[in-house]
């Protein structure tokens, strides 16, 4: 396959996975580790791609991905994420699920929910639950950010500190290896640091892609969350970090 050719797919894969690897491209283009490192090269000189150890990721940004392409990124590993995290919550509890695309996935999946109460900021997650009869579905108010339907601000804040969650399922725009949670939006970050702390619970569901991407404002640790849902092993050091801290670390893989 002549390189014009191959340039474009490997950005579709990117985009979708979130990184590519010099040996999945190569078996995946039936051509030799050496043309791909010169692609990926390539496609790193043009700014494109952002060369990494064993393969490329997408270039870091100090913005966010287009809501569109966000859901896009490993749909597939958002929905094993959700399942297994819906698995650990129980009937008849009530849940904060937070802007995102993981999320929206996770909320999908409580559509058969029985007896629970849904509290969100996330507009997607409200339309998603109005389907389900089981769920009794409460909008934080606040300013909206139409490029994704999430609720932000003061207002949004202020109306959650009014609850008491069960649990409080967040997601974060990236992670870093020493455990941080990391976002853009600083208005997003300050309600998104109250959830934390008005949950008895707090379940962080993130795909492996949140390590390759980088945010400027920081959410809060993995120390503050009781149960970690990837879609991958989390690196070795990282997860010596979790088990310090007694924070579970659930990678879900499909079955």
């Amino acid at each position: 396959m002549a390189q014009s050719f191959r340039h474009p797919e490997i950005m579709d894969i990117v985009r979708r996975d979130g990184m590519v690897t010099v040996e999945d491209l190569a078996g995946h283009f039936n051509v030799t580790h050496q043309t791909i490192r010169r692609d990926l090269s390539d496609l790193a000189e043009s700014g494109k791609l952002e060369r990494v150890h064993g393969g490329a990721i997408l270039p870091p940004v100090t913005g966010n991905i287009g809501y569109e392409d966000r859901r896009s990124i490993n749909h597939a590993g958002k929905i094993d994420i959700a399942r297994a995290c819906v698995a650990d919550l129980p009937e008849e509890c009530s849940i904060f699920l937070n802007i995102g695309t993981t999320t929206e996935a996770v909320a999908t999946a409580l559509l058969s929910r029985r007896n629970i109460m849904v509290v969100t900021n996330n507009l997607n997650v409200a339309n998603i639950l109005a389907a389900a009869d089981g769920a009794q579905v409460v909008v934080a108010g606040g300013a909206l950010r139409r490029s994704d339907g999430g609720l932000v601000g003061t207002l949004t804040s202020q109306t959650i500190s009014q609850f008491k969650f069960d649990f409080a399922v967040i997601g974060c725009s990236a992670l870093d290896f020493d455990g941080d949670l990391l976002d853009f939006d600083i208005l997003e970050v300050g309600v998104s640091q109250t959830i934390i702390r008005q949950a008895r619970k707090v379940f962080l569901v993130a795909d492996h892609t949140k390590f390759q991407r980088h945010a400027p404002v920081r959410i809060g640790s993995l120390s503050e969350v009781d149960s970690f849902y990837t879609d991958r092993p989390v690196p070795a050091a990282l997860q010596d970090m979790c088990d310090e801290w007694q924070t579970k670390v659930v990678v879900a893989d499909g079955d």
